[in-house]
């Protein structure tokens, strides 16, 4: 009898079980034992279980969510059609034992409703359910509430090593951990020691949702590094965790909160998610970075010059596909005429600028990269206090264009945007060290920034809290500084400002992957034996640009890479510690997802890895 170990049970780990139940009839003619390894909820994992802040939501509407393949999804493995949460919740899921806080918001869902985490802890429960329900004869599935700690061989098996329970013998094993917690780097180390000796607070990087904020007084000053969803999760827990109260968009303190100044290089939030639908339709897309188009280009690929044109074009068909079909009252120009234009001109040249001009006569409705990249670019004041009503401002604004429908080819941009991420990761393995160690961690931040914003009410609460003077944002280029008084954050756009002082600094980000200062006991061993290595990115003339801190992975599969490169056909990794990046573990309907898609493709991997599956599958 073949058994499988999948070591992590949130929603990558279910996605990949899933796609084995789909497949197993196909690829594999005996029974077959699937075990689950996680110390936290299965179906949930850790970033989405239960026991967590009723505050914390969700960053996807309800109708935006689903684990399940469907018609849409180009994939060897069978689909199998679920229910996405708006879908779920509609059906009216048996709550039986929930407490009535969950009940209610369940009952109040629609499908432009920002769930919380909370909630999606009990879809991705009942997906688990659903799918355990309908496991095919022979497949079994055992749920092991604990952490595996190690993974070895023997006689020609798989042993997984858990904590407090007997070690599991498979045959194959899928390490869906998603994020990892590691031991600081450095940099942060040496900053922990220099605050320690001066009596200061600092927090390295980590999930916000387990961090100690009660470090924290009331009324004090408190520097914030970074922008993106941990710096909103912050935002929540100090707040509105605190007993602070948001009444007709104003901000009612408790008394027990601090006083915050956040800021990033990029100086400004991730944008607001899009509360609109689509007009014209998802866009047809990819229509120009596609893998032919890609296939074709002469390697190794240097990721800004050679895929950059092409990546902004087909951003920018998913924009205008939305703006001429949804809005013709703001062209000058039929679709079909503009298309074939658009489609013979090379993006960024003076031509193709002239055609735009021409056809879209409100510069507000053409698409502009660097505002995207860069919202606040130009923003300056001679002091922090002139410069917060600059920074409201534009955050007001990419709010708005964010909620109005006029502006729906921002989703349109969005929709072709996830396109384009699953064909850079399906490249990335041909760039040059030098464009993946520059260019990849520059579009990985611009993804984020634009695919992965907060919702629109998170948005309005921020700004409730800067105009009531408890947060304030330095603006682009913040830099902090150390010395004998505590931390000091300038900016770029304050100049000649006095710096903010403070005592507590908090890096509001998740920690870097990094292979070898993980906290993971199995990655920790499987690297020092030298059966899974990191990605170090080395030049042509063997000059090591950069650490990833990633585990190599087989880009087909993700069968684990070992020191030497070599894969290990019965070890496998999926999720964020990986060089495998696809953009989330759930997806919007209807999208040919690449998480599906990737799912589907290791599952069948997983199962073609099985002994005595080759002849079933041949």
């Amino acid at each position: 009898m073949a058994a499988i170990a999948i070591v992590g049970a949130g929603p990558r780990g279910v996605g990949i079980l899933e796609r084995i139940s789909a497949s197993v009839r196909e690829l594999y003619p005996g029974e077959l034992d699937v075990h689950l390894v996680d110390p936290y909820p299965a179906g949930a994992g850790r970033i989405w279980r239960d026991a967590q802040s009723p505050l914390l939501a969700m960053n996807s509407m309800a109708a935006d969510v689903t684990m399940w393949t469907d018609a849409s999804v180009v994939c060897d493995g069978p689909i199998v059609p679920g229910p996405s949460f708006w879908e779920w919740a509609q059906a009216g899921p048996d709550v039986s034992g929930w407490p009535a806080d969950l009940v209610a918001e369940l009952r109040a869902v629609t499908p432009s409703t920002f769930p919380s985490r909370r909630l999606q802890s009990r879809y991705l429960g009942g997906v688990l359910d659903s799918v355990v329900a309908d496991l095919p004869p022979g497949l079994r599935v055992h749920v092991h509430a604990t952490r595996a700690t190690g993974l070895t061989k023997r006689a020609g098996r798989q042993v997984v090593a858990l904590e407090g329970e007997p070690s599991l013998v498979v045959d194959a094993v899928v390490l869906a951990s998603g994020h990892l917690d590691a031991t600081p780097a450095p940099a942060e180390l040496d900053l922990l020691a220099a605050a320690r000796e001066r009596g200061l607070r600092y927090i390295a990087p980590e999930q916000t949702t387990d961090t100690d904020l009660s470090i924290v007084e009331p009324g004090e000053t408190v520097l914030a590094r970074g922008l993106g969803l941990a710096f909103v999760d912050l935002v929540v827990l100090l707040f509105e965790g605190r007993g602070g109260r948001f009444v007709d968009g104003q901000y009612i303190p408790s008394g027990r909160e601090p006083r915050l100044v956040a800021g990033s290089p990029r100086g400004a939030p991730y944008h607001a998610k899009p509360e609109y639908r689509l007009r014209a339709g998802r866009p047809p897309t990819p229509r120009f970075l596609t893998p032919e188009a890609t296939d074709a280009l002469p390697r190794p690929l240097d990721l800004a010059r050679d895929l950059g044109p092409l990546m902004d074009k087909e951003i920018a068909f998913g924009w205008y596909h939305e703006l001429f079909g949804g809005h013709p009252s703001l062209v000058a120009l039929s679709w079909e005429d503009f298309l074939a234009r658009y489609a013979e001109l090379e993006w960024g040249t003076p031509e193709m600028e002239a055609l735009l001009a021409s056809a879209v006569p409100d510069p507000l409705d053409r698409i502009d990269f660097d505002r995207l990249d860069r919202p606040f670019e130009g923003l300056a004041a001679d002091t922090l206090e002139e410069l917060q009503p600059l920074v409201r401002e534009r955050i007001a604004e990419d709010l708005r264009q964010h909620r109005d429908e006029r502006h729906t080819p921002h989703l349109g941009a969005f929709t072709a945007m996830l396109t384009v991420y699953g064909e850079v990761m399906r490249v990335q393995g041909d760039l040059t060290a030098e464009s993946a160690a520059r260019d990849l961690p520059r579009w990985q931040s611009f993804f984020n920034s634009v695919a992965s914003g907060p919702p629109g009410f998170r948005v309005e609460q921020i700004l409730a809290l800067s105009e009531a003077g408890f947060l304030r944002f330095t603006g682009p280029g913040m830099a902090v500084t150390l010395d004998g008084d505590g931390f000091r954050a300038t900016s770029t756009a304050v100049a000649g400002g006095e710096p903010v002082r403070s005592t507590v600094l908090i890096d509001a980000r998740l920690a870097d992957p990094s292979l070898d200062r993980t906290a993971d006991p199995l990655l920790a061993g499987l690297l020092a034996a030298g059966e899974a290595s990191e990605q170090i990115l080395v030049s042509a003339d063997g000059v090591e640009l950069r650490r990833t801190g990633l585990l190599r992975v087989r880009p087909a599969d993700g069968a684990i890479l070992d020191a030497a490169g070599r894969p290990q056909e019965h070890r496998f990794a999926v999720g964020p510690h990986t060089t495998v990046k696809v953009a989330g573990a759930f997806t919007r309907p209807g999208m040919n997802a690449q998480s599906l898609r990737y799912n589907d493709a290791v599952a069948r991997a997983v199962l073609r890895s099985l002994p005595g599956a080759a002849t079933a599958a041949a």
